[in-house]
């Protein structure tokens, strides 16, 4: 079934794939963008993005925000960050790099996947893949971590460690590591196969295609 015989809004987790290209090249959902000071998230019943919560601080994403579909950190990404509980139950999520600006969240857009973040928030694995637009002028040809300037990977640190910092309370979050490409495509199998045990084997259509379960 293709995508011009869905009568209905597919939901962006579980009605796309995450892909025919991935783990190379990933579909991204894009909640948050780099002018959004308030959190938005993806509700995970309707499908629809909700407001999770206004910034405490003027900290911004200093790149695109979202989430690979048909991913979910579990028990398998759980193991692939030594030090953690239990995965966060999320999607997988993704910053993407563009040299253009992109304004408008609920987009979707293909991602060259470089590398990753590894990072713990009280006691869960909570990976941030980190990625190019497909066919960026400026970061289209990047295809590790370590291509991209260093103060970059440094924003996106730097935002991680503070976006849910609470006055008063001590830091919840650790960035324990960074990590290239063959590790970032570990990660989004895990994730794929984490989804897949819960929600139920899935074949893999084309982007934006509608999904059939078996």
């Amino acid at each position: 079934m293709t995508a011009s015989h869905f009568h209905w809004r597919p939901h962006p987790w579980h009605g796309l794939a995450p892909g025919p290209d991935c783990p190379e090249v990933v579909t991204a959902y894009i909640e948050i963008t780099p002018f959004d000071l308030v959190k938005y998230e993806v509700d995970k019943v309707t499908g629809y993005l909700r407001v999770d919560r206004p910034q405490r601080t003027s900290s911004q994403p200093p790149a695109l925000y979202g989430f690979i579909p048909q991913t979910l950190c579990g028990e398998r990404v759980k193991r692939l960050a030594p030090g953690c509980d239990r995965g966060d139950g999320d999607p997988l999520d993704i910053c993407v790099i563009s040299e253009r600006p992109i304004a408008h969240s609920e987009v979707l857009l293909r991602a060259r996947i470089l590398g990753g973040l590894k990072i713990v928030d009280r006691g869960e694995a909570d990976d941030k893949i980190v990625a190019v637009l497909e066919g960026d002028y400026v970061w289209g040809d990047a295809r590790e971590l370590d291509e991209l300037p260093r103060t970059l990977i440094e924003r996106l640190e730097h935002y991680f460690s503070t976006y849910k910092l609470v006055p008063g309370e001590p830091p919840h979050i650790r960035i324990t590591g960074r990590y290239g490409h063959a590790a970032a495509a570990e990660v989004i199998r895990a994730a794929i196969e984490d989804y897949q045990e819960a929600y139920g084997d899935v074949e893999i259509p084309a982007a934006g295609s509608a999904v059939r379960r078996r």
